[in-house]
């Protein structure tokens, strides 16, 4: 499998995301369109996405009762998107009524892909606040299994966690790790991160980086520093 960075366009409007990809040119980076930008701009911003060439993860993280996923996920397959997700919280039922959703259109279904824990939700966290008892990798590998027997293409986890995730589920399962900052950078609200050459080397398949690139002085030389490390 390839790997690739996602960049998390975590913008207000469709105008400034748009502007913003703009500057790469000829490049035609994977991006990531979550509930901020897709609340504020809609299926539209993803139909122009689509059309400029760029591959779409739409990171909605659906989590409700499995009929209500289902239903859901029937309306975004029509979107033409690359990659989207649901929270593992939600339960395997709940996950294969996800895909089931997604399946329903008769057309090539794009990867899905489950929430393991957070990268900000520290194992502290979990336990006290979420009542989740235990080690935070044993509940991360139980979600990874469980959305394995749904039939699911993959987790979102921590690069920390990847190389966990491969050995309990088969090295042919998705990891999506978000949680990326360069050596050095601020690690904003994430409790769990590593650099983009870490997550090479522990077995990321795609990253996702945000703010390390969109607020860089030069994004587009951001971004080819995170290929850099985490493809070449």
């Amino acid at each position: 499998m390839g790997k690739d960075v996602i960049i998390a366009c975590d913008f207000s409007s469709a105008g400034e995301t748009l502007a913003f990809l703009d500057k790469f040119g000829a490049e035609k980076p994977f991006v990531k369109i979550g509930m901020e930008l897709f609340y504020a701009a809609g299926a539209p911003v993803i139909k122009e996405i689509k059309k400029r060439g760029h591959k779409v993860f739409l990171d909605l993280k659906l989590h409700d009762i499995p009929n209500t996923v289902k239903s859901a996920m029937a309306v975004l397959a029509a979107y033409d998107i690359d990659m989207v997700n649901v929270h593992a919280a939600g339960t395997a039922d709940m996950m294969r009524a996800a895909k089931a959703g997604l399946e329903s259109g008769g057309k090539k279904a794009p990867l899905l892909i489950a929430v393991t824990q957070l990268t900000s939700t520290s194992e502290e966290r979990m336990n006290k606040e979420l009542l989740i008892s235990g080690s935070i990798n044993d509940v991360i590998i139980k979600y990874a299994q469980n959305t394995k027997a749904a039939g699911l293409d993959g987790v979102v986890c921590s690069p920390l966690e990847a190389k966990m995730v491969k050995e309990a589920c088969g090295g042919d399962f998705i990891t999506v790790t978000p949680g990326v900052r360069f050596a050095g950078g601020d690690t904003n609200d994430q409790a769990r991160f590593t650099t983009p050459e870490m997550a090479k080397e522990i077995g990321s398949d795609y990253i996702v980086v945000g703010r390390p690139v969109t607020k860089a002085a030069d994004p587009v030389a951001a971004y080819l520093k995170c290929c850099g490390e985490f493809i070449d």
